[in-house]
């Protein structure tokens, strides 16, 4: 992504106080974008969004999705050029103890906000993020692209594949390429892999539960040891996102698509490597077992092809999974000792900037 870009641009982003939209929130504050930000009370607590003083450089609006009239007049007052759209029911285990609310968000939200943009008009780039999870797992060895079928066995997964056919219906009939001229607006999907970092607190969060079994002493228990993801810093993914609504700002319907960013394949690693290597290096004897409760089906093996990014888009990941996992571990223990996580999360921000 280009830093300069970012300058001056008016950019509203839902789900800012959440897990990954903390982080980009305070990255583009970072790169000086006019910032609006249309979400939920944070969903955790403690939560980045509080600990990192997110809100400060930005306007924070708190208001739910699900009420189009709200924020269709958000849309009408602010008139961004640019929107990134990370609200969102983001736990598959969530989708199953609620799964009405998981699509009236996923789903009626992704409505609402696509309903406002073609109400109000102005926007030139709309970036969506889905998931990985969009895609009919069909256990395969090798990636997902994005011309693989979609589909979801548990409802959020689901929900997100929904999220994806109702962009591109929008996209098709309101927003089509050939009628670009007209509307002026560049609509895409984004699709990463399985998002690490500190600041996550998300409950059934695999990260988020390791480190609060490291912070209690207690041993971690896992669901699904042998279950491979496609792990990656959340930087890398939010690098994604900025670097594709650059170029569909700059250069319209040529970037108007679906678009995965993951790991390369080396980072596609089972759980248990993953928690191996996080209590390796936090110390203390910490160890982990296989947690015995019934859990509700998720996919075993999951990858994505992002092949299409790094050619077209000349995105690449930058962050090792070990990397990732050092990186975790530190910001841990720096807030653990009550440091300033707002100048934490910055600076690992301006290492990509």
């Amino acid at each position: 992504m280009d830093p300069n870009f970012w300058r001056g641009k008016r950019v509203l982003l839902t789900g800012h106080t959440g897990f990954k939209g903390s982080w980009l929130a305070l990255w583009l504050q970072l790169v000086g974008a006019k910032l609006v930000g249309y979400a939920l009370q944070p969903p955790t607590n403690p939560s980045l969004f509080e600990v990192a003083h997110v809100a400060h450089g930005m306007r924070s609006i708190i208001g739910d999705i699900c009420d189009g009239k709200t924020f269709h007049q958000v849309v009408a007052d602010f008139q961004p050029e640019i929107v990134i759209h990370m609200a969102a029911q983001s736990v598959v285990h969530t989708s199953y103890e609620d799964p009405v609310s998981t699509y009236q968000t996923n789903v009626m939200g992704t409505v609402n906000l696509l309903e406002a943009v073609r109400q109000v008009g102005g926007v030139r780039a709309l970036v969506n993020i889905t998931s990985d999870k969009c895609y009919e797992n069909k256990e395969w060895v090798w990636g997902y692209r994005e011309v693989d079928q979609l589909g979801g066995y548990d409802p959020y997964s689901n929900s997100k594949a929904c999220s994806e056919l109702v962009t591109e219906s929008y996209r098709n009939s309101f927003f089509n390429a050939s009628d670009y001229s007209e509307h002026g607006v560049a609509i895409a999907t984004a699709r990463a892999g399985n998002v690490i970092a500190g600041g996550d607190w998300t409950h059934n969060g695999l990260v988020a539960d390791i480190v609060q079994s490291l912070l209690e002493q207690r041993p971690v228990l896992i669901r699904n040891p042998y279950a491979t993801r496609p792990w990656q810093h959340v930087l890398d993914a939010l690098n994604g996102y900025l670097t594709l609504a650059e170029n569909l700002y700059n250069k319209g319907p040529a970037f108007a698509e679906a678009w995965n960013f993951g790991p390369y394949a080396s980072d596609v690693k089972p759980v248990g490597w993953l928690v191996d290597k996080l209590l390796s290096g936090w110390g203390n004897d910490a160890t982990w077992e296989q947690d015995q409760a019934y859990h509700p089906h998720e996919a075993h093996s999951l990858s994505l092809d992002c092949a299409k990014a790094r050619l077209k888009l000349g995105w690449s990941p930058n962050i090792s999974l070990a990397q990732g996992l050092e990186l975790i571990i530190s910001r841990t223990q720096a807030n653990h000792a009550r440091a300033n996580m707002r100048q934490v999360t910055e600076a690992a921000n301006a290492q990509l900037k």
